[in-house]
């Protein structure tokens, strides 16, 4: 298959973005990413941003929404927030407290996801989650990664995220084969344990078999860079981590 492509989410730049947005797009847009998956919108209409993106030749692959945008009369409102921007990938980029503390919990989330994902079908678009490192951490004998994958409709994107499951102790690898297909959009953020601010190829992820198995199993569509420390200006940051990927022929 070919190269995929490669994304920045725009959080690792929100500081900048909140200032000026329009100007994040066209500087992230000429270092060479692809696409922008979102994490907020500053006051910004979907037609703006649309503009913005279209004028840069950016893609929106994702936005990272709360559950709530998804639940009852906000559906509506973001689907059409979401078409107009181009977004098919709503995921979910943390949960409250009471969704994640027991299994029951869990699974009852996992329950709400499958619904959520059933409204979105006819519309084109997807849900999905985000983890952190608590995700892999056991729980009543399993791993919440597992309770709520292993309990959700195959549509229901994994959307790992390399880095934080490794600060958890979760090795990529075992659950891309776990649940092939299911990664369609996948974080690319490092790891290393004696070093936070660690570059993408800096760090302890073993990179070419991430992206054997992504290109492979995964069935990864975009390759979402996510870079959030301050060891250098953030614009800065996520160009080197565009140019590392680069330098690994991506």
């Amino acid at each position: 298959m070919g190269k995929l492509p490669i994304a920045l989410q725009l959080y690792s730049v929100k500081e900048d973005a909140e200032r000026d947005l329009p100007g994040v797009l066209e500087k992230v847009a000429k270092m060479g990413y692809q696409g922008v998956e979102f994490a907020g919108y500053y006051g910004h209409s979907a037609e703006q941003i649309r503009q913005w993106l279209d004028g840069n030749g950016l893609i929106c692959c994702g936005g990272h929404l709360g559950l709530d945008t998804r639940l009852g009369d906000q559906l509506a409102k973001t689907v059409e927030f979401q078409r107009i921007l181009g977004n098919s990938f709503l995921i979910v980029p943390g949960l409250a407290r009471e969704r994640t503390e027991s299994k029951a919990a869990w699974l009852e989330t996992a329950r709400v996801m499958n619904g959520i994902a059933a409204k979105l079908r006819p519309e084109g678009m997807k849900t999905g989650y985000h983890n952190h490192h608590t995700e892999f951490q056991p729980m009543q004998g399993e791993l919440p990664w597992d309770i709520f994958f292993g309990n959700t409709e195959h549509d229901v994107i994994m959307q790992f995220d390399v880095g934080n499951a490794l600060h958890g102790g979760g090795h990529a690898a075992p659950f891309l084969k776990a649940y092939p297909g299911r990664a369609l959009t996948v974080h690319i953020k490092e790891y290393k344990a004696d070093d936070e601010a660690a570059l993408i190829g800096e760090g302890d992820v073993n990179w070419p078999e991430i992206f054997q198995l992504c290109e492979t199993t995964g069935g990864t569509e975009w390759y979402v860079v996510e870079y959030e420390s301050n060891k250098y200006p953030p614009l800065d940051s996520v160009d080197r981590c565009l140019k590392s990927l680069r330098a690994m022929g991506k």
